[in-house]
């Protein structure tokens, strides 16, 4: 393909100097886990969030997966309990309350934002309810007063994944502050994504967070003494020091993003394609373009010969993989429909004009 979907060689290269001094002030210093590196991160990434604690972990599943684990063993949640979630989120959302022994209890999204519609939340809360689980999916702010009224109505926990929406805000905040806790991926292609793997929770909550971090230590406050049956989870210091080289550039990453964004929804225009509802460029970081095509698949041929490569978030929705068979009885109609027709194109910071412009032409080309 001429115009890869994510160039990552690329948008690394921008900043080569920085991550090669990182890297070897790292290897330099001699130590690898839990030291100076990961500490600075942590630091720099709750005050960009707007939080009091961040806690580096190995992966964004396992900060989602162990939010929900402390807050099962510091008596807040128990299993079986339920946790609102949106039908068309990516499986990790589902594997972390599941893992936890918590129902997830699937919820529609608007087709228009691709988001929880949270005007269907309410008729699914029972008295096991004890969570919503917010995912900002693509990129885009899913938060909205009515969510935050009805956690605050039934004692609700608000815990956002926010594993695709760094940088995000709703109003004056960021996301991954807005609610009791948040869970951050940084795969590689994120919109701060590391040279490997890595992930973290943000929080106010100290007692909450001195519960992840025993857990994620194998379940130790201290050396060799273990509270909690734990886990092995942790950011390694030449992870944290590559993602605190590229936490300063994020915003202006971001605003690229948008820019070419804005060059979309601008410029494409094609009966046979449906974008989603335009945001406020603060309520979108665009981790992904995505638009929805009931001839996807010819769509996606069609850029393909064009050398335009192209991705599908995500081909099958949670409750028809064969890992959840017990909710294939399930018909989620919005969903289903998204899921099948669902095409994301480029959009990265690396992206040209002329590259934006190609692809731009190539929608507009599109018949059947």
């Amino acid at each position: 393909m001429s115009i890869k979907f994510l160039d990552l060689k690329a948008i690394n290269g921008q900043y080569a100097s920085e991550l090669s001094k990182a890297a070897n002030s790292v290897i330099e210093g001699g130590w690898y886990l839990l030291g100076k590196a990961t500490k600075t991160f942590e630091n720099h990434y709750a005050d960009y969030i707007g939080t009091d604690y961040c806690i580096g972990v190995a992966n964004g599943l396992d900060a989602l997966t162990l939010i929900y684990r402390a807050y099962i063993e510091m008596g807040v949640m128990e299993a079986g309990d339920e946790v609102i979630v949106p039908a068309n989120t990516f499986i990790a959302s589902m594997l972390a309350l599941t893992e936890n022994g918590l129902k997830p209890v699937l919820v529609e999204p608007r087709e228009e934002t691709l988001e929880i519609d949270d005007t269907m939340i309410e008729s699914h809360i029972t008295a096991r309810t004890k969570s919503i689980l917010l995912v900002h999916l693509y990129g885009r702010c899913a938060y909205t007063e009515r969510i935050a009224c009805l956690c605050r109505k039934y004692q609700l926990i608000l815990v956002e994944d926010n594993a695709q929406a760094h940088g995000c805000r709703y109003g004056h905040k960021r996301t991954g502050s807005l609610g009791d806790a948040a869970a951050h991926s940084f795969y590689p292609g994120k919109n701060l994504g590391a040279l490997g793997d890595g992930g973290a929770v943000t929080t106010c909550d100290s007692q909450l967070q001195e519960t992840i971090r025993s857990i994620a230590n194998y379940g130790s406050e201290r050396k060799y003494h273990f509270r909690f049956k734990g886990r092995n989870s942790r950011l390694d210091e030449l992870q944290a020091a590559m993602l605190d080289v590229k936490l300063q550039h994020l915003d202006s990453d971001n605003a690229r993003r948008q820019q070419i964004a804005n060059d979309y929804y601008d410029n494409i225009s094609n009966p046979l394609i449906t974008l989603p509802c335009r945001l406020p460029d603060d309520n979108n970081v665009y981790h992904i373009f995505p638009m929805l095509c009931r001839h996807r698949n010819q769509l996606q041929q069609h850029l393909g010969l064009h050398g335009i490569e192209t991705l599908i978030h995500y081909p099958i929705p949670p409750h028809q993989q064969p890992c959840y068979h017990k909710w294939h009885h399930l018909s989620l109609p919005i969903t289903e429909h998204i899921h099948q027709s669902e095409l994301s194109i480029p959009i990265s910071p690396v992206l040209s004009d002329g590259d934006v412009s190609l692809i731009v032409d190539a929608l507009n080309a599109f018949r059947i």
